[in-house]
């Protein structure tokens, strides 16, 4: 004997074509492998290209600042950092004015793969933003900034 759901599959149909939290898990997802394509012959992923970025500023961040840009946790970023300290291209440091916090800085070698794997990001994002339309990039990135500002946008 077959049980009737309790949730018609109308409503399936429904949050499948309207959940903005799923269109926009499967936009970051089809983004995320286009990047790691292109970042692929640096043997970088664009989440290691992300973060090796955020650390390409004049004073060296602490960990706690780049997890909140990256708006991961420490533990995260902690496991994210591994594979780049080990090739040398990342490394972490107590701050010698409060030895209690740690931070960051990209190592020669990691500048310089940086420096490779920025006109990569540029050709591969200049062929998102065309794919987008004329106001398509902009809008996007407004609507998006404007969801991270708001809690609890799908309560999942």
């Amino acid at each position: 004997m077959s049980k009737l759901p309790l949730i018609p599959f109308s409503t399936t149909i429904v949050v499948r074509d309207s959940c903005l939290c799923l269109h926009v898990q499967r936009a970051a997802r089809a983004l995320a492998r286009r990047f790691d394509e292109a970042l692929r012959p640096l043997d970088i992923t664009n989440g290691q290209f992300s973060l090796m970025m955020s650390l390409n500023r004049p004073e060296s961040p602490s960990m706690s600042a780049v997890a909140s840009l990256l708006a991961i946790d420490r533990t995260t970023l902690t496991a994210a950092l591994k594979p780049l300290e080990r090739r040398g291209l990342v490394e972490t440091f107590v701050d010698p004015d409060d030895r209690r916090l740690r931070r960051l800085r990209l190592t020669e070698a990691g500048e310089r793969l940086l420096a490779e794997a920025v006109p990569i990001w540029q050709r591969t994002h200049a062929a998102v933003d065309a794919q987008l339309g004329d106001a398509g990039p902009d809008r996007l990135r407004t609507d998006l900034l404007a969801l991270t500002e708001t809690p609890a946008i799908c309560g999942a």
